[in-house]
């Protein structure tokens, strides 16, 4: 494999991360968004997963956002009577934001994100030590 295909590799996992750590950073910005009307439906969690796909000009794999999509799990109910967003039983729908597996998943996307970096900057060490062995 070419060294230039390996930062080009690296870079569309940096690229997929990046896009992670923007779901994420919407997840934890509307934890606590809820809905504006009596019994309406707050902020969903947004998901995100990735796809495997074939770069023909590289000849190789790389990452791609393959969906955003909403997460189906139940908003989080409370009791408050008084509260202008309660439904008619006094309870209000909280977002099924959960704020500690949105900080693993970022710190998750981090070091993903540091490990193509890694790559890339070893790639380049390489080509610049190739380049100095061919000059002589």
């Amino acid at each position: 494999m070419d060294m230039t295909n390996a930062i080009f590799i690296a870079a569309s996992g940096m690229r997929a991360q990046s896009e992670r750590l923007r779901v994420v950073a919407e997840n934890l910005a509307n934890a606590n968004s809820i809905s504006n009307t009596p019994g309406g439906t707050p902020y969903q969690r947004k998901t995100i997963s990735f796809r495997s796909e074939l770069d023909r000009n590289l000849g190789a794999d790389i990452v791609k956002v393959a969906q955003i999509g909403r997460d189906p799990s139940p908003s989080r109910l409370r009791f408050e009577p008084g509260h202008p967003a309660a439904d008619n039983n006094g309870y209000v729908a909280y977002p099924n934001v959960q704020s500690l597996i949105e900080m693993a998943d970022m710190r998750e996307a981090q070091r993903s994100y540091e490990a193509n970096l890694s790559v890339i900057e070893v790639t380049k060490g390489l080509v610049a030590h190739t380049l100095e062995i061919l000059r002589g």
